[in-house]
């Protein structure tokens, strides 16, 4: 029942995320895309809590070294894969949209089933050491998924400085 309970979260997840890219596609960017970064403060803000909140009354500690450097190299592998699928374009009205991508779904479905196997994959680790690898990935690819549209963002928007500027 309970990994029943997890699969359908992770669809609904994706759902979610696939709805929200299709919403936004048809609005600009706002001001000077500052939102494309505010996952990176909420998922640090979520993740803060988790780690104090991870097993009350057990000492807190990292995983090994080599264990958080496989998570650090997956996560950006996993962050450059969605980059290289996020791009922007400039419309008739002069404005910056997220250019639509037909793979992006897919790359989103494959990188959750991803982490979903490695999961299950690690499931013999220690549950301290698990929840700080799988949070040390997402964070990783996250961050470098997006500060990497907002500089792609930034330089579409430098280019079109005189367009955007009223």
């Amino acid at each position: 029942m309970e990994m029943l309970l997890i699969y359908l979260f992770v669809i609904a997840l994706i759902g979610f995320i696939i709805w929200r890219k299709m919403k936004k596609k048809n609005k600009p960017i706002k001001k000077n895309g500052l939102g494309i970064l505010a996952p990176i403060l909420f998922i640090l803000i979520a993740f803060s809590l988790s780690l104090s909140q991870l097993i009350p009354g057990q000492p807190f500690h990292l995983p090994p070294y080599w264990e958080m450097m496989i998570a650090g190299v997956l996560g950006v592998i996993f962050g450059l894969i969605m980059l290289s699928q996020t791009d922007y374009e400039i419309r008739e009205d002069g404005f910056i949209y997220s250019k639509p991508n037909k793979n992006f779904k897919y790359v989103i479905i494959a990188i959750i089933f991803i982490r979903m196997a490695l999961s299950q994959y690690f499931k013999g680790l220690d549950s301290i050491d698990f929840a700080v690898l799988t949070m040390t990935l997402a964070f990783i690819y996250i961050v470098i998924w997006r500060v990497g549209s907002y500089l792609k963002f930034r330089k579409l928007n430098g280019d079109n400085y005189s367009v955007n500027a009223g």
